[in-house]
This record gives C-alpha cells, structure tokens and sequence, in this order.
C-alpha cells in the first residue's frame, strides 16, 4: 500500500489517501490549539505520544466489542485506519466537574456525577462547535435516530472500559470527547483519537491535571504531562 496526497490537514492530524481505496494513513502533528483555535503552539512529542496511545486505547475497545477504525500503526506518528465519513457530532462524556461543564453551570470543578454525562456538539467551526440535543441532530439531518443510539451505547461502554482501565493507572478520567464514523457501508465505528488532546486525565491522589489543560490554561509541564500517562499505559 503506498501513500498519497494529502487530503486534509486539521489542528492535530494529517489524512492521506493511499493506494487502497478503503483505507486512509493519519500522521499525528505536534501542533497544539485550544480555544477553537484562538491559542497555538507546539507541544514536543505530542504526536508521537496521541499516535501510540490511540492506537493501544482503540485495541483494547475492540477487544471489549466497540468497532474501531484503527488498522496499525507504521510509524511513531503515523497510522492505517480505515476510511470513514465522520459523523458531524462531537460526543463528550463527563463523569466529573470540569471545564466548560462548570463554567457553563456555574459550578465547581471536581464534583463526582452519580452517574456519567453525554454532551452533543455540532462539529462546526465556524459556529463555533454549539451544543446540541438528539432532536436537533435529527432536525439537522446529522444523524438518524437509531445511529444516535448506536453511539451513545458505545459511548458509554468506551467510558466504561477507559475509566476502569486508568483507575488501574492512579488516573481519574474525568472526561473525554469521542467522534464517530461511518463505514462506506453505513456501520458507525469509533474514528478520530483519543490521548490527552481529547480526554482530561487527574492523578487520583494529587489531582494533578495530566493533559491538554496544562496547555490552556499555561500550566507548565505540559510536555512532561502527556510523557507521564504514556509512561503509565506502557507500565514503565
């Protein structure tokens, strides 16, 4: 299989077709944004680190009946998935207070939900990503109502897995934002990454904050932050 032209450049990743028409190559870049955008910067190592461990996550997930769109990995940064229409709905799961969740509710960070949450947000830039319910994403024609359903089980099964897998790690995965795909024949399969761009990790005894946070909010250690739950998934 060889690699072609670039398709598609986004903040984080690179897409190439290649010469297999279902299947695409992703490389992983370690330029950082936040604020949709508005920050920039460049966190060294980051694409090494978001590569190997989307990749480990995704095995695990289809281990545990989640259909992925991970094929392998070839390179430190680079990646065969599987060809997908992604769906345009950015899915957030939250199991604690954090981040847009407390400012938007005017609450704290760090309260313990009974149960997890499920957030919506319309994949568009230039709106800038609004939350959005199921009726709205069936209004929009985005999705149909049994494929809304087929993501949020898997959804939560992905939380399910990932929070139990990290606990064995002292991380508390506090929350994390999922993308969807659509296989040419219309099967839903969990696409983009998941790493510490896409999920908040604390230490469960200090706190501390192990991902992209450390990046928005000029925390320092933001390089040493995703080395450490690297070093951790690898049992290093």
């Amino acid at each position: 299989m060889e690699k072609l032209e670039q398709l598609y450049e986004g903040k984080a990743k690179k897409v190439y077709r290649t010469s297999d028409d279902a299947l695409y190559i992703v490389e992983y870049k370690d330029d950082a944004t936040a604020f949709n955008g508005l920050k920039k910067g460049t966190i060294a190592g980051k694409g090494i680190i978001n590569n190997k461990m989307s990749n480990m996550l995704m095995q695990i997930l289809e281990k545990h009946g989640i259909p992925t769109h991970f094929v392998e990995e070839i390179s430190d940064r680079e990646t065969v998935v599987k060809k997908v229409k992604i769906v345009p709905l950015e899915v957030i799961i939250r199991n604690v207070s954090a981040g847009s969740f407390a400012k938007n509710y005017g609450v704290e960070e760090g309260i313990v939900f009974e149960e997890p949450t499920i957030e919506f947000s319309y994949k568009n830039d230039d709106l800038g990503d609004p939350l959005i319910n199921s009726y709205h994403v069936i209004a929009l024609k985005l999705a149909k109502k049994e494929e809304i359903d087929t993501i949020k089980k898997y959804a939560f099964k992905v939380n399910e897995v990932l929070k139990e897998y990290f606990k064995k790690m002292n991380i508390d995965l506090i929350d994390f934002k999922l993308e969807f795909g659509w296989l040419p024949d219309g099967t839903i399969v969990l696409a983009d990454e998941i790493s510490p761009d896409t999920c908040r990790f604390w230490d469960s005894t200090t706190k501390e904050k192990l991902d992209k946070d450390r990046f928005r909010r000029d925390l320092g250690g933001v390089e040493d932050a995703y080395q450490e739950v690297m070093r951790r998934l690898l049992g290093e």
